[in-house]
């Protein structure tokens, strides 16, 4: 499923017009990705978590030269699943 599938899915299943489903999905997304950008934690219960983890730098090496370089420390989204969503995909 892409952004546009649940945007149909939205408009089928609340008769909102498609402008309306999209604004709906833009925003659900919009406020996720800043809460995530200010360090926030966003928890959508029995489906996910996603929060910010932080990493150190740390001396990398280029596998194709060999040459040792500095990575800059970093900070990257991390989503954990849900244990109701766990158990639906395993039980398919």
């Amino acid at each position: 499923m892409n952004k546009a599938d649940l945007i149909e899915a939205l408009n089928k299943e609340t008769g909102l017009t498609k402008t309306k489903a999209i604004e709906v999905v833009n925003l659900f997304f919009g406020e996720m990705s800043k809460a995530l950008a200010k360090g926030d934690r966003v928890e959508i219960r029995s489906f996910c978590s996603i929060y910010v983890k932080k990493y150190k730098e740390y001396t990398g090496r280029n596998p194709k030269s060999g040459v040792h370089t500095q990575v800059p420390p970093k900070k990257l989204p991390f989503f954990k699943c849900g244990k109701e969503l766990k158990e639906k995909v395993d039980n398919k």
